[in-house]
């Protein structure tokens, strides 16, 4: 089964273009790792300090690896310096 994950995120004010850049530097190595089927950055248009990414796994096990990868680790780091608030993360399964 199929794991829908929806991580949203806010940046600390004149964040904004640091938050854009972490997040898109995801998307190349988040999607070579074999459990990931999607993996996009949407920007709220209207509030450039919010971003979510939508990511699609194919489990949990998928997206727990993907925790341990040091691409992962890093833009950890990064967005614990230039969020405002912790990042909310909803996993999401499909509808029964």
């Amino acid at each position: 089964m199929s794991l829908t994950v929806v991580a949203e995120c806010l940046a600390s004010p004149g964040q904004e273009d640091r938050l854009r850049t972490a997040l898109e530097a995801m998307i190349e190595p988040s999607l070579d790792e074999p459990g990931c089927l999607a993996y996009r950055p949407y920007a709220d248009p209207n509030r450039p300090a919010r971003m979510v990414v939508v990511e699609e796994w194919t489990g949990p096990d998928a997206l727990d690896e993907h925790f341990a990868t040091p691409h992962f680790r890093h833009v950890e780091q990064v967005l614990g310096r230039i969020l405002a608030e912790p990042m909310t993360i909803r996993r999401l399964v499909p509808a029964p």
